[in-house]
Order: structure tokens, then sequence, then C-alpha cells
């Protein structure tokens, strides 16, 4: 995948832009680029997808800051980093769509219909992936299909039969409710014939229903980044349900599950492993290879190591999710105890026991001290 470009670059604007700038920027972007103007044309929905993502970040103080510190790093792969377009469905570039729909649809927003429009934006969708230990510690890049809402490629998203427009819906005159009085109130509910949209399609599509949509299942590819880690969210824009009527995409969001390792655990940006020696090695000291997801290392064990020393080797472990730098990997030595003794090792064994109590065994000395004390 070819390296993102600059928000800023993408937009036309300077690092201290305020927010209407942004805005009016993004809608002219947006106006230019939206697949209903056009139709079949990927580089220019490419390029909506690309101004969208740009200004939602920009819009946001808390994703502005992470960008311009981060860069790129710093608003992608986190949990709960790709916050999405809010409650509302649009967030900071709500006031912007209905304008801009509105202008694509024809005409922008005319008095009769009190300024509503049929376009709505698609639902986000999620899907799991399994992926590797090693893809998420060096990142990779996956195929994964999803079956979701598309353009009616009969109608173009229009939902209406040989291009076919939508009209005023008679009922609610184009407001998208009714009004009905009871008593002394009035009671608003939503219009049973248009579903609030304020317009009919009198002739819909044969192939979509006048939805405008089909369900279709697509492929795509997604980017895993180095140092993700299990329940962390990546979130392609744009790549959800596709909008009503010419509104926008909603975006996919792809919940990563990491397989366990044979032989790492892993403690958020650290790795860990349990690595035995021999009771000898541990005694007289040693240089040992031991294995790091980067590759083999030499180690030095310490004369009289202890088993459950642990020993830190700095920057081979995981780099730091939308961060700079790497974690360590932490090792444990676990010194073994040998088993299926011959007779020439069992008799050796017997000739070191004689000088047990003479040689230097700290945890044992201070083990023995103790119960000493306790019964005097």
């Amino acid at each position: 995948m070819s390296a993102k470009r600059d928000y800023y670059e993408i937009l036309g604007i300077n690092k201290d832009a305020g927010k209407d700038e942004i805005k009016k920027s993004y809608r002219k972007l947006a106006l230019k680029y939206h697949p209903d103007r056009n139709p079949d044309n990927k580089e220019s929905e490419s390029k909506f997808k690309e101004a969208s993502e740009a200004a939602e970040v920009l819009l946001n103080d808390e994703k502005r800051t992470r960008y311009d510190q981060f860069g790129h790093a710093g608003v992608e792969g986190q949990a709960g980093g790709f916050g999405g377009f809010g409650a509302n469905g649009f967030g900071d570039l709500g006031d912007i769509f209905g304008d801009i729909f509105g202008d694509i649809l024809g005409g922008g927003r005319r008095g009769g219909t009190r300024g509503r429009t049929r376009a709505r934006m698609g639902d986000d969708l999620q899907m799991g992936i399994n992926i590797s230990f090693e893809d998420a510690v060096f990142g990779s890049e996956k195929s994964i299909s999803v079956a979701r809402q598309v353009n009616c490629t009969s109608c173009h998203g229009s939902g209406g039969e040989k291009g076919a427009q939508p009209v005023t819906c008679d009922v609610c005159r184009g407001h998208g409710e009714v009004r009905r009085q009871q008593g002394f109130f009035t009671m608003a509910t939503t219009c049973p014939k248009c579903h609030g949209n304020g317009q009919i399609i009198n002739n819909p599509c044969r192939k979509c229903g006048g939805d405008g949509r089909i369900r279709k299942k697509v492929n795509l590819s997604v980017k895993i980044p180095s140092g993700i880690d299990t329940g962390q969210r990546l979130k392609l824009s744009g790549e959800g349900d596709a909008g009503l009527f010419g509104g926008p995409s909603g975006d996919l969001y792809v919940v990563v599950e990491v397989k366990t390792h044979e032989f790492f655990g892993r403690d958020e940006f650290d790795l860990y492993c349990v690595v035995p020696v021999t009771f000898s090695q541990a005694a007289l000291g040693a240089e040992i290879e031991v294995p790091t997801i980067r590759g083999r290392v030499q180690v030095k064990i310490h004369q009289g190591t202890q088993s459950g020393k642990k020993m830190r080797l700095k920057g081979k472990g995981i780099t730091r999710l939308g961060s700079y730098g790497i974690g360590d990997q932490i090792i444990k030595i676990h010194v073994e105890t040998p088993t299926d003794l011959n007779a020439e090792q069992r008799e050796l064994l017997k000739q070191l026991s004689a000088y047990d109590q003479t040689m230097s065994n700290p945890m044992g000395r201070g083990f023995f001290d103790k119960v000493k004390n306790l019964f005097q």
C-alpha cells in the first residue's frame, strides 16, 4: 500500500488553519469528487474518502493534536482511536453534509422541504480478524472479505428505475412527518409513506426495490500496524455500508485477535520467555544463545545465577503502537535438575554432594538460619 498523504496537503490548507477554513476546503473537495457526481470513477471515490478522512481528523481537537505530534501513526490502530462520525452520525462534518448532498441531488435546500434531504449515511460494520503473533509484532497486510451494501449498479444509487427522480411526498408535503391535533397538543410522527425522507420514488428500481443499494461481498486489504494487540480495532474509513441516496458510506471496524506464541508471552510492548540453563552453567557462569523475536543473541549468565532470576534485553520487544520506541524482552532463568542419570553421572553428583555444606548456597543458608531462630 502506498504511504498516506499529509492531511493538510490533501485539504490544501496550512497547519494553523481554523475549523471554518477546514470545513470550507472539505466542502469544495467533497462536491468535486463525490461518487454521485463521478459515477464509476474509482479515482474520484478514493479522493472523496481521502478528503473525508482528513477533515474528520483535523476537525477533532484530540485527533488533530495526536496527528500533529505523531503523524498518521497517532490516529491509526489504537483501541478507540478511530472515533468515527460521532453520535449524530456525522460528527464534526455534520453541518457540511446537508449542504453538500442537497447540492449534489439538485439545487440545494429548497423551502418546500424545510431543508430535508433523502441522503443518509450508511451503517458502520464490524468484523473480526485472527492474525499471527509475528504479524502483530512486525505488521502486515491482510486480505479480508466482507458482505456490505453497495450502490445499485442499475440505478446508480438513486433508487429510481431508468433514472426516475424522487418527488415530494404527497402525504407529508416534503416535511417527513405528519402532525395531528389532540386537544391542546400537536403530535408529530414520522410520515408512514416516505418514512421521514420527505420524498418518494413512484417508479422504483426493479433491481434494488428503490433502496438504491444491493448487498455484495467485496474483498478489501487491511494494513496491520506493528504493535497491535488483541481487542484493538482498525478503522477502514468509508468501507462500511454505502449511504442511502448519495449519503456517505459508513466505516468498517476490524477487531483484532492475536494468536498465542509457543515460546513468547506479551505484556503490552514487552516480550517475556523462560530460558533453561544447566546446573553447571548457573554455578560456573556461561554464555548462552537466547532466541528473540528478531533473531538469536548471546547472553552472559553470571556465576552463581539463581533459578528465577530475570534479565532484561533492551529493545528486543514490540514496537510501541502510535508512539516511538520498542519494548524489551525479559528472560526468566530456569535452572534445570537433571533426570535419567547414568551410573557415571550419579557417582559424580554423589562426590559433589559431599561438598554441599561447605559451598555457598545463598538461599539455603538464609533458610536454615531462619528455621534455627524460629525454634530457639
